[in-house]
């Protein structure tokens, strides 16, 4: 059915927009929406829809993706009497890829199969360079079978595409990245500083330490915007602060302990205070040049 199928699209950020774009350059028709339409001209000028509701897009799409902000807001586009789950019609895929809580996705899920709709969670980590190249990776949470369903419409949009169990594993994955990079950024952001005041040249220590041990993601794409103090966002901190709090809920439910995560969301905290909340994640540089 993917061939063939309308998809709707709600969210048209930084990675939105890319994701989008190519679903709509795949050949499917597209509409969408955004609390903010001035962000969706550039998709309307290359031929997307626009459509002025949530409710608009339930009632003409098979299939609809939704990167949004927060957890409260992902509640009101699917729960409210105008959203997703209210209007959607009968077999419609309902495919969250905002980065939320597992207990959300959960019930999501449930509400949906009552509604004979199929839900499933698919949190996406690669900021906005894996979204441009469509090399994100998708961490799926829901039922095989509606997995295999919408692999085509993933592929299109990431390479590393798992199917990490029920309902809610695919933001309990996302959990697992985030809380993993916390402290990470951390340790980067030391070595830059360390570096620096050893009087050496950060791209020479980049050159010889990035193919050993040290070596990751982060440093290769993060340390080089970094060095040439770059912190346009690829992701922003703002929202990073919320996934972290997402994530540090999550442990918390289940009585783990993350002080590497606690540490790293009091300091991007204080970013935020002092204005910093719309650069990106590698802003922390900026803790330790204050």
């Amino acid at each position: 059915m993917t061939e063939k199928a309308t998809i709707g699209f709600i969210g048209i950020g930084v990675m939105g927009e890319s994701m989008a774009r190519h679903l709509m350059n795949a050949g499917y028709p597209l509409h969408i929406f955004t609390r903010t339409k001035k962000k969706a001209h550039t998709l309307m000028e290359e031929g997307a829809i626009w459509e002025d509701s949530v409710t608009n897009i339930a009632k003409k799409s098979d299939i609809i993706i939704t990167i949004i902000g927060t957890p409260k807001d992902v509640e009101d586009v699917y729960f409210n009497r105008n959203g997703l789950i209210a209007h959607a019609k009968p077999g419609t895929y309902l495919i969250d890829m905002t980065t939320s809580k597992p207990s959300l996705a959960k019930e999501i899920y449930e509400k949906a199969k009552e509604k004979d709709l199929h839900a499933l969670d698919a949190p996406v980590s690669g900021g906005d360079v894996g979204a441009k190249n469509a090399k994100l990776a998708i961490m799926v949470g829901g039922e095989e079978n509606v997995f295999r369903e919408m692999l085509p419409i993933f592929q299109i949009m990431g390479e590393n595409i798992r199917l990490q169990g029920p309902a809610g594993s695919g933001q309990h994955t996302k959990a697992v990245n985030q809380i993993s990079i916390a402290p990470a950024m951390v340790g980067l952001c030391e070595a830059l500083m360390y570096a620096k005041n050893a009087g050496l040249d950060p791209k020479e220590v980049l050159a010889s330490i990035s193919t050993g041990a040290a070596g990751s993601w982060s440093m290769d794409n993060y340390a080089p915007r970094m060095i040439d103090g770059n912190f346009d966002p690829g992701f922003a901190i703002k929202h990073y602060i919320k996934d972290m709090k997402i994530a540090l809920e999550s442990a918390k439910e289940m009585n783990m302990q993350t002080p590497g995560l606690e540490l790293a969301l009091t300091m991007y905290e204080k970013l935020a205070e002092i204005g910093e909340s719309e650069n990106g994640i590698h802003a922390l540089l900026k803790y330790y040049e204050e």
